[in-house]
């Protein structure tokens, strides 16, 4: 079956930055959608960032210009890379993926990982 583990929470100061990994087993970055969510407690799970199969990138606009996804194929992991990092940034973060061929932010995901924990201070 298909697990996603996420990897690479910390804390960090206001203003640095911090890159998460999502492994994946059981299936192919290549061919899923593939996003990062996050969500704070009480509070609705937001997208971040999404990668298509054939690479397409869309980025949420609260974190646009300071967040990037990306994916390696060969190490079947995906990532995010997120800078100027803000207190408001300190919540949980997400791996989520699911076959389509749409693929954005919020993009419905049918498999999770666990979580990562981002605190920014």
């Amino acid at each position: 079956h298909v697990q996603l583990v996420e990897s690479g929470g910390g804390s960090v100061q206001a203003g640095g930055s911090l890159t998460l990994s999502c492994k994946v087993s059981g299936s192919t970055v290549r061919r899923s959608c593939m996003g990062w969510f996050r969500q704070a407690p009480g509070k609705e799970r937001e997208g971040v960032a999404a990668i298509s199969s054939d690479g397409a990138i869309s980025v949420a606009d609260s974190v646009n210009g300071r967040f990037t996804i990306s994916k390696d194929n060969a190490k079947n992991s995906l990532y995010l890379e997120m800078n100027s990092l803000k207190p408001e940034d300190s919540v949980m973060y997400y791996c989520a993926a699911v076959r389509s061929a749409y693929c954005y932010p919020n993009h419905a995901m049918d498999t999770w990982g666990k979580g990562t924990q981002v605190t920014v201070s």
